[in-house]
C-alpha cells in the first residue's frame, strides 16, 4: 500500500507540473496524433480551444480573454493585431524549421521577415456539392441562385469570404473599396440568402456529409476532409475565383509559455510533421521539403492545388483600415435583409 501511496503521489505531482500549452485555432486544424507526439517530446499537455471567424477571436482577445499561449489568425488580422500591440516578437534562434517555409508564400503575406508570425496554412473558400444530388453542376457562384437548391444551400458565415464571394461573382476585387461595387455585392448576398438554409461556419461539413445540404460555401481543407470520408462529395472551384487566406502563427503578449509555444511552432514546422498533419487536415502547409513527402493523390486535389488560370483570378484578404466600415454596413444589411 505504501508502494502504491507513493506511486499515486508521483503521478499526481507529475500532472502538477506538467506544462501546459493553450492553442487558439479553428476546429480541426492540427492532428491529434501530431499533437500527442508534441506532448511527449516535450512532457507537457495541450488544451486546443476554437475560433469560428477571425472577427469573433479578434473580439475575445480585445476583450481581454488570456491565457493562449498560440493563435492561428489569418494573415490580414494579423496586421491588425500587430498595429495594436497585441502579439509578440518571435525569436528565431529558437526557430531552426524556419528556412522551410516557402518563400513564394512570403511574398502573399505582409510579415514577410517572420517577425511576429510564420505561416501554417495557405487555404482558400470554395463549393462542394453533393454529386449524386445535382447533375448540372459548374464551377460558378451562379449555383448559389439556383432556386432548385432553395434551402439546400449554405455560405460561410465570414463577413470578408461571403462578401468576397459576391464581389468575385461580379468580377470586383474582394479588397475593393469602391462604394457602388460594394452595393452591388450587397444586393448579390441578399439574394443568394433567399435560397440558402443558413449562413454557417461548422454545420455545413456534417451538412454535406450527409445531404442535408446539396451545395455549400467553405474551406478547402474542411471540404477535403469530408471528401476523403465521403466520395459523393466533390469540391468546385469557381471560376470567377476565390480568397486565399493564409492563416499564420502568433504568440499574443499575455502568453505564459513563450518557450513552449515557439518549440510549437517549431515541431509543426519539422517536414516529416508538416507532411502528417496536411494529410490529415487537407489544408496545405507552405513548407517546401514536406511537399515532397505527400502523396500525387493529395496534391492533384483541387482543395490543395488551384488551376494556374483560377489562381491567378484570386486574391488575398487585405486589412482594409478604415474602410473595413463599409464591409460591416453591407454585411449588417444582408444579415437584417428578409
Amino acid at each position: 500500500m505504501k508502494r502504491l501511496a507513493s506511486f499515486l503521489c508521483l503521478l499526481i505531482a507529475t500532472a502538477v507540473s506538467a506544462e501546459t500549452l493553450h492553442l487558439y485555432t479553428w476546429a480541426d486544424y492540427i492532428s491529434p496524433d501530431v499533437v500527442k507526439k508534441f506532448e511527449k517530446q516535450h512532457g507537457c499537455q495541450v488544451v486546443i480551444d476554437t475560433f469560428d471567424s477571425n472577427e469573433s477571436m479578434y473580439a475575445k482577445l480585445k476583450a481581454g480573454a488570456t491565457g493562449y499561449d498560440l493563435v492561428f489568425p489569418t494573415a490580414y488580422m494579423i496586421q491588425v493585431m500587430h498595429a495594436e500591440g497585441l502579439l509578440q516578437s518571435l525569436d528565431h534562434a529558437k526557430l531552426p524549421n524556419l528556412p522551410h517555409i516557402d518563400p513564394v508564400v512570403l511574398t502573399k503575406v505582409i510579415d514577410t521577415k517572420m517577425e511576429h508570425s510564420v505561416p501554417y496554412t495557405f487555404a482558400y473558400a470554395a463549393l462542394a456539392i453533393r454529386k449524386d444530388k445535382i447533375k448540372d453542376a459548374e464551377p460558378s457562384y451562379a449555383m448559389l441562385d439556383r432556386a432548385a437548391l432553395a434551402g439546400r444551400m449554405t455560405l460561410l458565415d465570414d463577413m470578408r469570404e461571403s462578401i468576397g464571394a459576391a464581389l468575385k461573382s461580379l468580377g470586383h476585387s474582394l479588397n475593393t473599396r469602391d462604394d457602388s461595387q460594394l452595393a452591388a455585392a450587397q444586393e448579390v448576398l441578399i439574394r443568394w440568402k433567399k435560397h440558402i438554409a443558413r449562413f454557417d461556419n461548422e454545420g455545413y461539413k456534417a451538412g454535406i456529409d450527409s445531404a442535408e445540404f446539396h451545395l455549400v460555401h467553405g474551406y478547402s481543407g474542411d471540404l477535403f476532409q469530408v471528401q476523403m470520408e465521403n466520395p459523393k462529395v466533390e469540391i468546385l472551384i469557381p471560376r470567377e475565383g476565390v480568397t486565399i487566406g493564409c492563416d499564420e502563427m502568433v504568440i499574443p503578449k499575455t502568453a505564459k509559455q513563450t518557450a513552449l509555444a515557439h518549440a510549437m511552432i517549431n515541431f509543426l514546422l519539422d517536414p516529416d510533421i508538416a507532411a502528417e498533419n496536411m494529410e490529415w487536415m487537407g489544408y496545405y502547409c507552405p513548407n517546401k521539403p514536406a511537399k515532397a513527402k505527400l502523396s500525387p493523390d493529395f496534391l492533384a486535389n483541387p482543395a490543395i492545388t488551384l488551376p494556374d488560370d483560377i489562381a491567378a483570378k484570386c486574391e488575398v484578404i487585405q486589412d482594409l483600415g478604415p474602410d473595413l466600415a463599409k464591409y460591416s454596413k453591407v454585411w449588417d444589411a444582408v444579415k437584417a435583409a428578409k
